[in-house]
């Protein structure tokens, strides 16, 4: 019984703690709001005015400045391809970066400028590049060329989206399908790559290359007997080709 009432007591001493602490705050609270409204009551009074948040618009370029930029960055174009003309590569890049710093939204210099990098093995340039340009524009070749810049680094399945992208808006394109083949071979994706190889080598059907990747393709897949027949389309192209006639040996022993 003793017990009971100690604990009681000691629960009920925690409650009132609690409320008088609760009470104290809300007093607090009050008193800070009664504070923060006295000082604006009085700033009104003294004739305060509250100023609003206005967006500062960013000024509109006249036509005739437009038309100078637009003048400026041709000329630079004009160098910069020039300059490629000649095999003069860091000043061809600095004169794209220069257009571009006139006009930051001339896609058709960034483009070239993203084309540069590619030719000249900066690839991680190229796919940053691509990548911005895609965010503004739907074209296949950017599409394309940023499959290549990340086939080129040895990203394999990033390339595989695309120039899936690529084949999407280009299904007529036989060099979209073997592009999508060989990065689809690269990832080890044997599945895919045999149809987009075969769906190529009917329009570019002398090409031993696409040949050679289509029959690993099968042999990846136990088609042996597809990759025999493609063997042979090969042979029939190249007769003196010592290594496609052991590989006929060797799947003729199968």
């Amino acid at each position: 019984m003793i017990y009971l009432l100690v604990l009681l007591g000691s629960l009920f001493g925690i409650c009132a703690l609690i409320g008088v602490r609760m009470l104290l705050r809300n007093r607090a609270v009050r008193r800070f709001v009664r504070s923060v409204r006295q000082r604006f009551d009085l700033a009104e009074e003294r004739g305060a005015l509250l100023v609003e948040e206005t967006v500062i618009e960013k000024p509109r370029k006249s036509p005739r400045t437009s038309a100078i930029e637009l003048q400026q960055v041709r000329s630079l174009v004009r160098l910069a391809e020039k300059a490629l003309a000649q095999n003069r590569i860091e000043e061809a890049e600095r004169l794209f970066i220069q257009a571009l710093t006139i006009q930051p939204r001339a896609f058709d210099v960034q483009a070239q400028l993203a084309k540069l990098y590619l030719t000249t093995n900066r690839e991680s340039k190229a796919e940053a590049m691509y990548k911005e340009l895609l965010q503004n524009r739907d074209d296949v070749s950017f599409h394309s060329n940023l499959g290549l810049s990340f086939y080129r680094q040895a990203k394999y399945v990033e390339a595989c989206h695309a120039y899936q992208e690529a084949l999407n808006r280009d299904p007529q394109t036989p060099e979209r399908s073997a592009a999508l083949g060989r990065a689809c071979i690269a990832a080890q994706r044997f599945e895919e790559a045999a149809p987009l190889l075969e769906k190529a080598t009917v329009r570019l059907s002398r090409d031993t290359g696409l040949l050679h990747l289509l029959a690993e393709s099968y042999l990846q897949l136990g088609h042996t007997e597809k990759a025999e027949e493609t063997y042979r389309r090969i042979n029939k192209l190249e007769p003196y080709d010592e290594e496609v006639k052991a590989k006929l040996l060797s799947l003729a022993r199968i």
